[in-house]
């Protein structure tokens, strides 16, 4: 008897979390285990702000897969099509060859990307926080022009390089700002011939508050903190264009400078364009079992499903956040055995335990259980999270050992120069280019049942 083929797509947390419950419930010869994804790594994605900053770095965000997956086959590709008909996953491999999985059960995880809009020169100038390749690459970006400018003899190209725009008034934006701002605040001691006051972070949200996830109060505390560092706000408007030397905002402003970080939320990965299954603001509707209506043997969760919040009740769906990727992962696991075995499926349920802001230093605003904290007492809350939602024992022990370092040593501000001659574009680094339309995945969907 031929063995089911589980398949998931995507090495998040939630893939992570389904594969390593199946791999302790079922034998091999059970079920066979394949994983797609073009890293070999989980991405910490809540800790990348701290990679972009030096604090860490990139391989204590990044958990081996075979640390902690032992015998899933991994797939080194990008899920580009899913024919459901046919129930064939269609892979482009790191090497660009295209093949197809057929599955017996699916498990869509693919993610999310940064979501963009139509605005002049957006995707070609724009730098993301969302892969550990654009951490690293912002890092060394931020450097350089610290670098320039401190070698730079024009007046307005010192002030250019040295003025840093971040749009998104979110967790991702916030963090990076914070962050990013303590990284030059903390190099310019090493940068005698810079003047400390023409180096400035603009934060650009198109929302009239800060952080609205965390409530009026803990937003206007975050402001506070990152005001009183220097950081200056533009709430109510957003980005009309931008070049290579200027970004000019919807209110008429233009900010001269070489650096725009675009964190303004997350679509949900174009993978889901490819199904045709229905959708919910782009994010594929999901039961609270988490299998996608009218399909055999397909489940979505994480950032790329809309999964009914049960805990909340009504409308509500589960927010993007870690928290519920991984304990959804867990159900996957568990629902796609019962399904297997015959027993009834389980309802996702999970009361959201709060939020937490990292700024940097001694700085955080934190809401957990509902209970508002800001300053040291949230950084506590906020750190200690992290490591306890890291997903192994080294990872949790390479981030304590490089917070402690870098509060005792701080940093050297080296350029790595690894990612140089790498792609800069938001849709290089997300690869959000390789997807097939979908009479491209009936056709390859075709061949697959053609071949059978």
């Amino acid at each position: 008897m031929t063995r089911p083929r589980i398949v998931v797509v995507g090495a998040g947390f939630v893939g992570v979390e389904c594969l390593h419950r199946l791999e302790r419930k079922l034998s091999p010869r059970d079920a066979e285990l394949i994983l797609i994804s073009p890293q070999d790594y989980q991405l910490y994605l809540p800790l990348l702000p701290h990679v972009a900053a030096g604090v860490l770095t990139p391989q204590s965000v990044a958990v081996s897969l075979r640390r902690r997956l032992r015998r899933t086959k991994i797939v080194p590709g990008v899920a580009i099509g899913i024919d459901a008909e046919a129930k064939v996953c269609i892979v482009r491999k790191t090497t660009g060859e295209i093949t197809a999985k057929p599955y017996d059960h699916l498990v869509i995880a693919a993610g999310s990307t940064t979501r963009t809009f139509d605005i002049p020169g957006l995707t070609d100038h724009a730098l993301g926080v969302k892969t550990l390749g654009q951490g690293a690459y912002i890092r060394d970006h931020v450097i350089d022009q610290l670098d320039l400018a401190a070698a730079a003899v024009d007046e307005e190209e010192r002030r250019a390089r040295l003025q840093f725009v971040v749009v998104g008034g979110g967790y991702a934006g916030v963090e990076t700002a914070a962050c990013l701002q303590r990284l030059t605040t903390n190099a310019l001691k090493r940068y005698s011939r810079l003047d400390p006051s023409l180096v400035r972070w603009h934060l650009v949200d198109v929302a009239p508050r800060l952080l609205p996830e965390l409530g009026e109060r803990l937003g206007v505390k975050a402001m506070a903190m990152l005001r009183e560092r220097g950081i200056e706000f533009s709430l109510g408007t957003s980005v009309a264009s931008v070049d290579d030397t200027c970004v000019k905002l919807t209110d008429g402003r233009s900010l001269p400078s070489r650096t725009l970080i675009w964190t303004a939320g997350v679509a949900a990965s174009p993978l889901v364009t490819t199904l045709g299954a229905e959708t919910v603001r782009g994010r594929i509707i999901s039961s609270d079992q988490l299998k996608v209506p009218g399909y055999d043997g397909l489940y979505a969760a994480g950032d790329v499903a809309a999964v009914p919040d049960v805990a909340k009740g009504g409308d509500a769906i589960c927010p993007p956040t870690a928290q519920h990727a991984q304990r959804q992962g867990k159900v996957l696991a568990d629902n796609i055995v019962a399904s297997m075995t015959g027993a009834p499926l389980k309802p996702y349920i999970h009361k959201d335990l709060g939020l937490v802001v990292d700024l940097g230093g001694a700085d955080a605003v934190s809401k957990p259980l509902g209970v508002e904290l800001h300053g040291l007492p949230a950084q506590v809350v906020a750190r200690g999270y992290h490591v306890m939602a890291l997903p192994t024992l080294t990872a949790r022990a390479r981030v304590l050992v490089n917070w402690g370092l870098n509060a005792v040593a701080g940093d050297d501000f080296v350029r790595t120069g690894f990612q140089d001659n790498k792609p800069k574009t938001l849709q290089d680094f997300e690869r959000t280019k390789s997807y097939l339309a979908p009479e491209e995945v009936k056709a390859y969907g075709a061949e697959v049942r053609a071949q059978a």
